[in-house]
């Protein structure tokens, strides 16, 4: 299995520290929130970092409807961007029992969460133990990502340098010039290979679906994930399922498509309907 790298975690202006090492505030919350007003956790791609949804924040401020702003936060992972000095995590249920300590303490609001490709899935098993803990998430939004049950290994992580970066060109989502400057690399590659097998060596565990409502969004020109994995988040959540297909989109579909994500994540989710409810762009804007 391929794993994503897109936009690799390089220096950056920082974004607003929230209260725990592992979140990052991209926007703030109201001081006095309405009933109803939810909390919007994001959790990175491979190589990414917190930073990646600055873009999504400022489009969910966009679309923020009366008194029901939502706050938007993000996930770091440790051995990156203000985290580098910590040790990298190398399993992704660790990943997700950090993040998932520090998410527990936002549960006094809704919860949407929403991961990309390696995010989905750290995003999947956070909201299990959240459910676990009779806290669980209003929506789970996945992007760019196979349904845990769907996830096939690999061996890119084993890669020399040169694989590695190879495999980084094919996924298109981060600038070439990034990958001729030896300084970037020497930097972003660690961080890259640790998160490669983070996701190629995860199993999914078989337990009860989510009772979290669950929307997948993928592009039908991916190279990693076919549509038809990404529709298998359908077998891991017995609340409403929702697919959407961006035409000709690749893996990064979503850095052209903020809005519409944006738009996702502020809207009702998906009810328990006994089928899945596929969206297809009929054009720019509308759904077919």
């Amino acid at each position: 299995m391929g794993c994503d790298t897109g936009t690799v975690a390089l220096p950056r202006p920082r974004p607003a520290p929230a209260a725990d090492p592992w979140l990052r505030r991209l926007r703030p919350g109201p001081a006095h929130p309405a009933a109803g007003a939810a909390r919007v956790v994001c959790f990175p791609h491979a190589g990414g970092g917190a930073g990646t949804y600055r873009p999504l924040a400022t489009a969910v401020a966009a679309r923020t409807v009366g008194d029901r702003p939502h706050e938007v936060l993000a996930v770091q992972y440790p051995g990156r961007n203000d985290r580098i000095r910590e040790a990298r995590v190398e399993d992704l249920r660790t990943l997700a029992a950090g993040a998932h300590r520090a998410v527990a303490a936002l549960a006094d609001r809704p919860l949407v969460l929403l991961g990309h490709s390696m995010g989905a899935l750290v995003a999947y098993e956070v909201a299990r133990l959240l459910e676990r803990d009779g806290t669980g998430p209003a929506h789970l939004v996945v992007s760019g990502a196979w349904a845990p049950s769907r996830v096939r290994g690999g061996t890119v992580h084993l890669r020399d340098d040169d694989g590695l970066i190879d495999e980084i060109r094919r996924t298109r989502g981060t600038d070439p010039r990034l990958l001729d400057n030896r300084d970037v690399l020497a930097m972003a590659l660690p961080v890259v290979r640790s998160d490669y097998k983070a996701v190629e060596t995860y199993r999914h565990r078989p337990g009860p679906a989510l009772a979290t409502p669950v929307t997948a969004l993928t592009g039908d020109r991916d190279p990693l994930v076919t549509v038809e994995e990404a529709a298998a988040w359908a077998e891991h959540t017995a609340g409403g399922f929702r697919l959407r297909v961006f035409p000709g989109g690749d893996h990064f579909y979503l850095t052209g498509h903020w809005p519409e994500l944006a738009d996702h994540l502020v809207t009702a989710p998906p009810r328990p309907s006994g089928r899945c409810e596929v969206l297809r762009p009929a054009g720019a804007g509308l759904l077919a």
